[in-house]
Parts: structure tokens; C-alpha cells; sequence
């Protein structure tokens, strides 16, 4: 098992669904969209990857939606077999610091530089790198661009030592061990975020109500769940057209990664104060 880790918007779920081969973790420009642990799983002749995306730590608020991310995080860590670190190339901050401070001193970390795409200038990356490498003893270090695929090939033999040997946890053509009804929610989640930009808080959540399959037919049910009217109405758009936009693209998504067509009904919802309610979050799915 693999941890991924890093602060938020450092392109962890990209690189988890580059490594996995299949689009199992919502992405978005927006920080702090990944809520879960996810487990994304790819079988190459011999070896076994699992993969564990954990939520980007978080440092800015102390809400009860942000302790149970990070109780997220820290359990992760003490479970596996080794830990990717993720940064952004040629940036090293305070909250990169804080994340790097929570990895336990005997797991064998592999730092990773990620989107050296974006540098522009090249010579800047080597004593950038050797910068952060004197803040700890890092098994291996990765440059990489999580959009290349041969940079993805290399991490993946670059890790396969790592990987103890044993039987294999999960079918060879498994790819996550999370459910349908919850990838249905993420996927719904991604659109929201995507289609609202930075006018919508993080804090809005989706909710499956009801998920049934008749054949290759997905019936979902879902709910938009956020904490003002304001909100709302900003999810909707004028005459429903956002939330038709983000239900139609969500739905298509749905239906590649399911195989199958999708029949997707969304409704919206407010319900001030969810993300500062313990009992609340554990009954939305929440640890």
C-alpha cells in the first residue's frame, strides 16, 4: 500500500488517476476537493499497487469537516508500505512543511515533484530540489509531470521494490475498492465544484439518496447539499441551467467509468452548519 500525500492542490488525485490508469478521484482547480480516503488499485503482471489518496491537510480552519480529514490522513500513514510526498516544483511553503512534519520517521518516503511542466525555467529545479531534500532522508526522488505517462511508468518501477511480497489483496481487474454509489457521488461532487468555481465554498457536499440498477441501467438519486440559500440558488443558475449542466456532465462521466447508461435525478438542498456537526458528518459518510 501507497500513501499519497501533500497539502492541498498539489495535484495528488491527478497523480492517483494517472498511476491507477482510470479517473477514480474527483479533480478540480479548487483546493481541498478530495474528502476520502480512496483506494485506487492496479495490477501489473506480478506486482499489486494500491493506492491510498488521502485528503490534502488541512491548516486554515478548525471546523469539524477539517479534523475528520486529517484524522483521515494521519491514520493512513500508519499503515503503509511506503508514502509518495507530494509538492508542487519550486515550491516549498509552511503548509508543504506541516504535511511533511506528520510522516512518520521510519516510513519510507519517495518525495515527489510534481508539474515540472509548468517551470519554466529548468535550471531552476535542481537546487530547488536539493533545497527540500536536506529537510529529511527521502528514499527516492521523483520529478515528475502527473500528466506524462512515461514519468508515470518510471514512479511505477521506481516503487515496485517497496512492495512486499505476497499474495495479492484484490482481483487483477479491480480498480478501487469503493462502490459504485459512492464513485457517483464524487463524480457529481466534481462537477459541482467545477461548474461554481471560487463563489461556492468547499464545504458543499452530494449525498446519494437512492442508487438502483435494472440490467447495464444506474438509476441515481442524488442531493446537492449546502449550508445557504445564497448557495443554492448559485447551484441552480437562472431557470435550473447550471444544475442541468452539472447533472448532464456528471451524468456522462458516470456512465464511462460504469459502462453502462445512467439515469441521473438531482436535487439541492440547504442545511446550515453540516460541516461543523460530528454526528452530521458521520452519518454523511464522514470518519
Amino acid at each position: 500500500m501507497v500513501a499519497i500525500v501533500g497539502r492541498p492542490n498539489v495535484g495528488k488525485s491527478t497523480l492517483m488517476n494517472a498511476l491507477v490508469g482510470q479517473k477514480i478521484s474527483i479533480t478540480s482547480r479548487k483546493a481541498q476537493t478530495t474528502r476520502h480516503r480512496i483506494t485506487g488499485i492496479n495490477t501489473i503482471d506480478d506486482a499489486q499497487y494500491i493506492f491510498v489518496d488521502t485528503p490534502g491537510f488541512q491548516t486554515r480552519h478548525s471546523t469539524a469537516l477539517n479534523r475528520s480529514l486529517n484524522r483521515a490522513v494521519t491514520s493512513t500513514l500508519s499503515s503503509v508500505d511506503a508514502v509518495l510526498f507530494v509538492i508542487e516544483a519550486g515550491k516549498f511553503g509552511p503548509d508543504d512543511q506541516r504535511v511533511l512534519d506528520l510522516i512518520p520517521p521510519n516510513a519510507p518516503t519517495i518525495l515527489i515533484a510534481n508539474k515540472i511542466d509548468r517551470v519554466s525555467d529548468k535550471g531552476t529545479l535542481y537546487p530547488f530540489i536539493q533545497q527540500v531534500q536536506g529537510l529529511r532522508e527521502f528514499r527516492e526522488i521523483v520529478p515528475l509531470s502527473a500528466q506524462n505517462p512515461d514519468d508515470i511508468k518510471r514512479l511505477l518501477a521506481t516503487l515496485k521494490p517497496y512492495l512486499p511480497e505476497g499474495e495479492p489483496i484484490y482481483g487483477e481487474d479491480d480498480l478501487t475498492d469503493r462502490s459504485e454509489r459512492f464513485l457517483a457521488a464524487e463524480i457529481l461532487r466534481e462537477k459541482v465544484f467545477r461548474w461554481t468555481g471560487d463563489e461556492l465554498p468547499y464545504t458543499s457536499t452530494v449525498l446519494i439518496d437512492k442508487f438502483e440498477q435494472e440490467g447495464r441501467l444506474r438509476r441515481v438519486f442524488a442531493t446537492i447539499l449546502v449550508e445557504r440559500d445564497t448557495q443554492k440558488a448559485m447551484v441552480i443558475g437562472q431557470k435550473g441551467a447550471k444544475l442541468k449542466q452539472i447533472s448532464t456532465e456528471a451524468r456522462l462521466d458516470m456512465e464511462k467509468l460504469f459502462d453502462g447508461p445512467v439515469y441521473l435525478e438531482t436535487f439541492v438542498k440547504v442545511k446550515s452548519g453540516w460541516a461543523d456537526n460530528e454526528a452530521g458528518l458521520r452519518a454523511y459518510g464522514y470518519e
